[in-house]
């Protein structure tokens, strides 16, 4: 029972349903972050992290997961971690004075892949290096991917 395409395929849906939702209605959402800006004169989060787009991400993992018979609840735990691992990773970038959109590689993967597989390998008790594996895939599949969806007109820039 290796789980990676299950794995993989619950974080694109976490990551990738807030973009669908704000591409279909056509506006955001109220910012996480209540738009604080901290005394670095920048924001938390961003405008682009959404309470609604943490929650449909946590809703569209949720159902995923009920899906694949992974349970609903460990889906919600899992796309609540993706959701967490993406503010992190928008926290550190505007610390590091990157706007919303700027590229910042492996920062923009690698916590909304690991942190959620950590919720895995914990709660499914899957191997630590099935974790790892579905974190690099999706990883790599978000590098390569965010071109392709910016083409198609998912993605509002390539990256």
């Amino acid at each position: 029972m290796l789980l990676i395409p299950e794995l993989v395929a619950l974080l694109i849906v976490a990551n990738g349903a807030p973009l669908v939702l704000s591409r279909i209605l056509g506006t955001r959402g109220y910012p996480v972050d209540c738009r604080l800006q901290l005394p670095d004169g920048r924001r938390l989060f961003g405008a682009s992290k959404t309470w609604r787009g943490l929650a449909v991400a946590i809703v569209a993992a949720a159902v995923v997961a009920w899906l694949f018979r992974l349970g609903f609840i460990f889906g919600a735990v899992f796309g609540a971690a993706a959701m967490l691992g993406d503010l992190l990773s928008s926290f550190v970038k505007r610390r590091f004075g990157l706007g919303a959109g700027d590229r910042a590689l492996g920062l923009d993967q690698l916590p909304e892949g690991l942190l959620p597989n950590f919720v895995a390998w914990w709660w499914l008790g899957v191997s630590g290096w099935v974790a790892l594996l579905a974190a690099l895939i999706f990883c790599v599949l978000n590098i390569w991917g965010s071109p392709l969806l910016y083409r198609l007109g998912i993605r509002r820039r390539p990256h």
